[in-house]
């Protein structure tokens, strides 16, 4: 038998004929281990029975040989030593016949099995047999040893199998444990990595935030320097202008003074002239003499009072104050505030004369009356919708100033409409102080650029209320002949015939009053307020120096220090204090009662006001309304919107 193996199949070959009396040798040449395991202990149990030994065969013992003659079974060393390579020719090129398949499934050829044929079978072995039964005892001898060395095989086979699969799996093992380990270097690298990253990020954004901080402490340094230097500067500032103010509060004082003894010398020279030129005036001294007894006499037997108007009998408060009197004038003021005031109705009069002037030219206006109620128009819409917002301060003086200087209409009559609408819109007393300090802002952004517009501005203001000058009328019987006519010289308006009520012309009084003292409290950076703290200051001392203490004093000088009392507080320190503690000494301890209830009460109310304003330090405080807001509130838009709504109809109709 000759074993050949190709591409990892073991094939058994006979080294005999392929078919012996119609048997064949090898049946079915592809079978596979277990067929051939299955077919040998199939043949193993089929040859057992068969064969008659007397005992089992023992290989140890040697065999009783019979008479019988025997043969003997050989296999050559070629046939052994085939090479794989000839079987596997074999096994390719050799043609298969059918036959009948050997099982020997029973059969044990492992080394420690010792294979003993029967007693009987030992004594008839080597009988003498026939060619066919030797041939097959042969064929199961050599299939025997066959089958022994197959099943060797398929054990070694085995054995190699599994240690191959051990090894696979052992080798299989390596790899998923290197892999894990790989892994595992792997997320360490990883790691690494990522926390060298995260170390060089930190480092990074903290260089960058130390750098930050310190260019923002370099920002804030360099910040509060340029703010302390503009502080010391307006320190320094602010001492200049105190300086220069005291000195030209002194020289006007020394002005004032002197100009006092002038009119004094100049009325001694006068009297003495007069009492030297005869008798030519004495008749006319004596006449003017006469009427005024007459007048003093008729005062005091019923005459109608300046009680009833707020006016007070003259204190010793009253005769320190400088009064500029003459023969036929009752007026009371300072003589830069008339000369000052003359000035502005010269101007005043000039503009009105040249305004006049082209209403009558139909040449330069084709339709003046339509064309000044137009302007007029213009001015009252932008003006009415001046709310406390910078925004909108800034657009209306910017739309004011180009209105002005539109060539559409005259230059004058431009400026008398602005002054004129100002005024008109600031008199009412309903307007909140937000309003008079934005308004004032306007003024201040528009005249610094048109300043024809303050002194016609002013103007309007004296005209309309003469304690913006500040000056007063005395009542005089001989001057006034009636109440009614000393009340129009003092401001009272006449509607539909007849002269308004005190309580109506305090209250305009009074308005007026806040647009003038807002007005010279406002100062706007990179603008130039032309009527400034300055003027305030000069018109509180000619105040307090020319006018009497009354209801409409006490009115005026009241609300010009609640608008202004705490930018002249800022200015002046110690000089606005000490004015405040003479007011409070000398002006509020002159104020008298008088004859009507009505006036007593608002004596007392505003004696009250005043008295309440230095004692609380409320000149310390801003006033409500002075800082303009940063937007506009929603009832203020929708009152705008109202208000420019209503001015367009009144435009259209």
């Amino acid at each position: 038998m000759e074993l050949s193996t190709f591409r990892g199949v073991i094939k058994l070959e006979l080294h005999c004929p392929q078919n012996v009396n119609g048997i064949a040798a090898d049946p079915q040449p592809d079978w596979s281990f277990d067929d051939l395991r299955s077919e040998l202990d199939t043949i193993e149990k089929k040859l057992i029975p068969s064969l008659d030994f007397s005992a089992p065969f023992d290989k140890k013992r040697p065999r009783n040989r019979c008479n019988t003659r025997g043969f003997a079974m050989h296999v050559s060393d070629h046939e052994l030593g085939c090479s794989d390579s000839d079987v596997e020719e074999e096994v390719v090129n050799s043609s298969m016949v059918s036959g009948r398949k050997f099982s020997f499934e029973e059969l044990d050829m492992s080394d420690g099995y010792d294979y003993e044929l029967p007693v009987y079978a030992q004594c008839q072995l080597m009988d003498k047999v026939g060619l066919a039964e030797g041939a097959i005892r042969e064929l199961s001898y050599e299939f025997q040893l066959y089958v022994s060395e197959v099943r060797n095989k398929i054990l070694t086979l085995e054995t190699n199998l599994v240690k191959e699969k051990e090894k696979f799996a052992s080798q299989i093992a390596e790899i998923h444990k290197h892999r894990r380990t790989q892994q595992e270097r792997e997320r360490k690298f990883d790691l690494q990595y990522h926390r060298t990253i995260a170390e060089a990020l930190d480092n990074h954004l903290t260089a960058v935030q130390r750098d930050h901080e310190h260019i923002s402490q370099l920002e804030e340094k360099r910040i509060r320097d340029d703010a302390a230097r503009e502080e010391a500067k307006r320190k320094e500032k602010t001492l200049i202008e105190e300086k220069l103010c005291k000195e030209k509060i002194k020289a006007e004082e020394e002005a004032r003074l002197h100009a006092e003894r002038a009119e004094i010398d100049k009325a001694a020279a006068e009297a003495e002239k007069k009492s030297v030129e005869g008798k030519r005036h004495a008749e006319n001294q004596v006449a003017e003499l006469a009427a005024t007894k007459n007048a003093v006499e008729t005062l005091r037997n019923g005459v109608p009072r300046i009680e009833t108007l707020g006016q007070v009998v003259p204190t010793r408060f009253d005769d320190k104050k400088h009064v500029s009197l003459s023969g036929r004038s009752m007026t009371r003021a300072s003589k830069n505030a008339l000369e000052l005031e003359r000035k502005r109705l010269r101007i005043y009069e000039k503009l009105t004369i040249e305004n006049g002037a082209l209403k009558e030219s139909s040449d330069q206006i084709v339709c003046p009356i339509q064309g000044n109620r137009r302007t007029g128009q213009n001015f009252n819409m932008l003006i009415k919708t001046i709310y406390a917002t910078v925004e909108n301060v800034r657009t209306k003086a910017d739309e004011l100033f180009n209105l002005i200087s539109s060539p559409e209409y005259p230059h004058s009559i431009s400026i008398m409409s602005f002054a004129e609408k100002v005024v008109f819109n600031c008199e009412n007393s309903q307007k909140s102080d937000g309003f008079i300090f934005a308004c004032s802002h306007v003024i201040v952004l528009v005249t610094s650029k048109i300043p024809l517009a303050l002194d016609i501005l002013l103007a309007e203001l004296n005209r309309v209320c003469m304690y913006t000058v500040p000056k007063y009328v005395e009542y005089s019987p001989v001057l006034f002949q009636t109440r009614e006519a000393y009340f129009k010289a003092i401001g009272y308006k006449e509607i539909y015939g007849k002269i308004e009520n005190t309580d109506s012309y305090v209250e305009r009084l009074s308005s007026i009053m806040r647009l003038y003292g807002a007005l010279v409290q406002t100062e706007i950076g990179g603008f130039q307020n032309l009527h400034g703290l300055k003027e305030g200051w000069a018109w509180l001392a000619r105040f307090l120096n020319s006018l009497p203490a009354n209801l409409y004093t006490a009115v005026a000088l009241q609300h010009f220090l609640e608008m202004s009392g705490y930018a002249l507080y800022r200015r002046y320190r110690n000089q606005f204090e000490k004015l405040l503690r003479i007011i409070a000494r000398d002006f509020l301890k002159a104020l008298k009662e008088g004859n009507s209830d009505s006036v007593n009460a608002k004596l007392i109310k505003v004696k009250t006001s005043i008295i309440n304003y230095v004692e609380s330090s409320r000149f310390k405080k801003e006033p409500e309304g002075l800082q303009l807001r940063g937007h506009l509130d929603s009832n203020d838009f929708f009152l705008c919107s109202a208000i420019i709504s209503k001015s367009i109809d009144v435009q259209l109709i």
